[in-house]
């Protein structure tokens, strides 16, 4: 970071007790956060900005959205969502029980809202973090959808990071009475009246979610993509975002932008993620304060 915030983030480890670990059901589910407290505290709370990565990834491997938002005076925390996140490994429900992301944003919230007066909350996401941060606005997931995609009726795409996930889904839920335990609260109403802004960064899962609950944020959404990302393709998974949110706005990043120059060693275009950070920034100075 910069003189205006912490070099290191505080890390901490939160247990939901609602939930279970993936791994072990007698346990509490895990909620890791990476919290930047800004370099000169105002006198009143400073706006907060919750970071979600994207599939696979982790909330520290999220600098390139952190740092600018830092800079730019917020507190961010960033996280890790279980069975999804590279430090602890994976495991088929991180990322194919997706809506139990937004959950986890909801309760690192409550717990840092008993710790400390919170100031405004945006969040901001990247892939599969840029449906779950809208889905704190109220995006909601189709049922029908999700089932069919479980149930192989629906092709699944390659997940790189987890090959053979859906088999190994159906090894831990092996009949459908088990699997659709599982699936509770699929189509859950998830929004979080806290998230006053969100930004999505190469938005995923635009296929799964329902236009009639786009149709129903309210929140300011701005959204940044690639012109020749072909892991979510802008027509599949951003189009619908863009079309349906009545609050909406964005424009791509730039049309030779991939989906993974947003993480890769060495990006088509090595100024997306210094040039997508800061109009995030932008973005939360504007309508967070």
């Amino acid at each position: 970071m910069t003189s205006s915030g912490q070099e290191q983030p505080l890390i901490r480890v939160l247990y939901d007790e609602s939930r279970r670990d993936l791994r072990d059901s007698a346990r509490p589910r895990p909620v890791r956060l990476y919290l930047w407290e800004p370099g000169h505290p105002p006198a009143a709370p400073a706006p907060l900005v919750v970071v979600s990565h994207g599939t696979g990834g982790s909330g520290s491997d999220m600098e390139w959205l952190v740092r600018p938002l830092c800079e730019a005076g917020f507190r961010v925390v960033a996280l890790d969502h279980h069975g999804n996140n590279f430090v602890d490994g994976y495991e088929p429900e991180g990322f194919l029980h997706v809506w139990e992301r937004p959950r986890d944003v909801s309760f690192a919230l409550d717990v840092l809202a008993r710790e400390q007066l919170l100031g405004p909350v945006g969040a901001a996401g990247f892939s599969l973090g840029a449906y779950t941060v809208v889905a704190l606005a109220g995006a909601r997931l189709d049922p029908r959808v999700l089932w069919a995609v479980s149930t192989g009726a629906v092709p699944l795409p390659e997940i790189p990071e987890f090959p053979g996930v859906l088999e190994a889904l159906r090894t831990k839920y092996p009949d459908d009475e088990s699997s659709r335990r599982a699936m509770d609260g699929v189509g859950a109403e998830l929004s979080d009246p806290r998230v006053r802004a969100v930004f999505q960064v190469a938005p995923g899962v635009g296929g799964f979610v329902t236009p009639e609950s786009l149709a129903t944020v309210r929140v300011p959404v701005g959204i940044r993509w690639g012109g020749a990302d072909t892991v979510n393709p802008y027509e599949v998974d951003t189009r619908p975002y863009l079309e349906h949110i009545p609050t909406a706005s964005g424009r791509s990043a730039g049309p030779d932008v991939r989906h993974d120059d947003f993480f890769a060693p060495e990006p088509a275009d090595p100024a997306v993620r210094v040039r997508v950070g800061r109009e995030a920034a932008a973005f939360f100075l504007q309508h967070l304060g």
